[in-house]
């Protein structure tokens, strides 16, 4: 299958949100990549124009975003591009999202500490959804899944 799949280096430029589907959670956060360039006759980098994406990650790798990123951090991105148009306000408009397969921090603007999240055992997948889930809250906006461990500052 022909797929455009992409690499983006950026910023988040949102809170991550995270909510629960039927067919499993999902982590959607907005991304702006700032092209650079480099002025020789000032011998300083220059920023270009901003684009922004929607990006879309599912299951554990959207779990996981949830869990670790912030409004600001900078990741690597890599995923299937999609470009979309809709008429809002009798206007016609372009939107770009990336649905993630992979994402990190950035290791080249900071350092990480990698920990490995906590899976039931014998789960491929995260476990069945939780009781406050069964009991009607489903597609509500959680800042962080009940399942990852949250971060310890590592100094």
């Amino acid at each position: 299958m022909n797929e455009t799949t992409v690499t983006l280096v950026g910023n988040v430029a949102t809170g991550v949100e995270y909510r629960e589907t039927p067919t499993g959670g999902v982590a959607r956060f907005r991304f702006a990549v700032t092209a650079r360039r480099w002025v020789r006759e000032q011998s300083a980098w220059a920023d270009g124009s901003t684009s922004f994406y929607t990006v879309s990650a599912w299951r554990s790798l959207g779990a996981n975003l949830a869990a670790s990123v912030t409004v600001g951090d900078p990741l690597v991105v890599h995923g299937r591009l999609r470009v979309r148009e809709e008429e809002r306000d009798g206007r016609r408009k372009t939107f770009v999202d990336v649905d993630a397969v992979a994402a990190g921090h950035d290791l080249t603007r900071g350092t990480a500490a990698f920990r490995r999240a906590v899976r039931p055992v014998g789960a491929a997948e995260p476990a069945p959804r939780d009781a406050q889930s069964q009991s009607g809250t489903e597609g509500s906006v959680t800042l962080a899944p009940p399942s990852v461990e949250q971060p310890t500052p590592v100094f």
